[in-house]
């Protein structure tokens, strides 16, 4: 791949990336932080990446590679030596696409329902949460998700449907309807 075709990709993939990579950290800093190292990433393994291929998926892949190391070197320092939270929630400013045109108690309702609907997916186990965010945020098909995480297409479709089940009993315990 040259360096015009990995442009091409960032043109074409890299909102749906980068909004993976918010979800998955969980944070403003941290998701950009792990999307620059992607793509940092991807200049490095240019030769290996194939445009016939989706790329997209190789790039979010690249993501997942990348954001389990720096948990696991995270988790390690912690055992070492405690160190500030990796976590650091920018929820102020956060806007949601579409919504400006409701009415203001409206606008409160879905804002309220989309962070706590985001509150659910954090506390979700990471074997639940990757593939979660992958199937929403990257909006990459069943397929894609094992190949990336060199799981049976299986085990993915179950970790799917775990990560719904957990997600709309916390939802209805919470008195939401839908």
């Amino acid at each position: 791949m040259t360096i015009t075709e990995l442009e091409r990709c960032i043109d074409s993939y890299g909102k749906d990336i980068y909004g993976f990579c918010r979800q998955i950290t969980g944070g403003i800093q941290d998701g950009e932080d792990l999307y620059q190292d992607t793509f940092m990433k991807a200049v490095e393994l240019s030769e290996k990446i194939d445009m016939n291929q989706n790329p997209k998926s190789y790039l979010i892949s690249i993501a997942v590679r990348l954001w389990k190391n720096r948990r696991r070197k995270y988790a390690w320092r912690q055992r070492i030596a405690g160190m500030e939270s990796m976590d650091e929630a920018e929820e102020a400013g956060k806007t949601l696409p579409g919504i400006n045109q409701a009415a203001p108690e409206e606008e409160l309702l879905i804002r309220e329902q989309a962070a706590f609907v985001q509150k659910c997916i954090s506390e979700l186990e990471e074997k639940y949460r990757i593939p979660i965010c992958m199937y929403y945020s990257a909006e990459l098909s069943v397929k894609e998700i094992a190949g990336c995480l060199k799981l049976p297409e299986g085990t993915v479709k179950s970790r799917l449907h775990k990560a719904r089940t957990i997600i709309k009993e916390k939802l209805e315990a919470n008195g939401y309807d839908r």
